[in-house]
């Protein structure tokens, strides 16, 4: 099972076709998509639950859903893997930091995993208008604490964690490179002592936010991060294992 979430902007995350999923489904692989507070499901009081001084609701909304599919039978945490982007790239960051034990596999697409330190930058293009989503640390402390309390980067720790899949890309302008490759440096730091290193980043060199452009390239990259979830969830699926 892959469950897929996002939680930001009071973006709905209504179900969509996706040809490149059906690979996953013929395998056996289910899809779930976790309506988290952050996102516009459920009205204005579901994304205003979880942002700025909220925004660990999208969290702690989005481990109980993994674990209510594992409680009801659907899946396994061994057989679990969450994605997200972006924006639900902070969201994957955030929940392997808190509950590593409730996925095997964590696959984050350009993630926004060091939100503190482009935050604090108002020189960044979309930093100030940024603010309203998460708050201004510059001028509050209590937004400064708060983010630093859910900051993927900030909150690395010495802990077991899933196998993890960073993609970015050079010329993303939204999310910078940086942010995804400090982030994974620290997670194969903490983890080399552990003898741990199922930590992978792929930077994508003529691609910005939204991928590679052109179809089959487009499908080739997807291709790669499908295949890596299958090794990690479902490997009896993945030809020549």
């Amino acid at each position: 099972m892959v469950i897929y979430g996002y939680g930001s902007y009071e973006d709905s995350m209504d179900p969509w076709f996706s040809i490149a999923r059906l690979s996953m489904l013929d395998r056996g692989v289910g899809f779930a998509v976790a309506h988290v507070r952050g996102g516009g499901e459920m009205g204005r009081h579901w994304y205003d639950d979880g942002k700025l001084l909220n925004k660990a609701n999208t969290f702690t909304d989005f481990v109980a859903c993994a674990r209510h599919l594992v409680k009801t039978g659907w899946t396994s945490a061994d057989r679990l893997a969450a994605e997200g982007g972006s924006a639900g790239g902070l969201l994957m960051g955030a929940v392997a930091n808190t509950d590593p034990d409730a996925f095997a596999a964590v696959l984050a697409q350009v993630p926004f995993v060091d939100p503190l330190t482009s935050i604090l930058d108002p020189s960044l293009p979309l930093t100030v208008i940024e603010w309203e989503e998460w708050g201004n640390p510059l001028e509050d402390p209590e937004v400064y604490a708060y983010m630093k309390g859910y900051s993927p980067y900030e909150n690395v720790t010495d802990q077991d964690y899933p196998a993890i899949l960073a993609e970015t890309s050079i010329h993303d302008t939204r999310v910078l490179y940086v942010e995804p490759a400090k982030w994974v440096a620290r997670l194969r730091a903490v983890l080399a002592e552990r003898g741990s290193d199922d930590i992978l980043l792929k930077t994508k060199m003529s691609a910005g936010h939204g991928g590679v452009s052109g179809r089959h390239n487009s499908w080739r990259e997807r291709a790669f991060a499908l295949a890596w979830l299958l090794d990690r969830i479902a490997p009896e699926a993945v030809p020549g294992r």
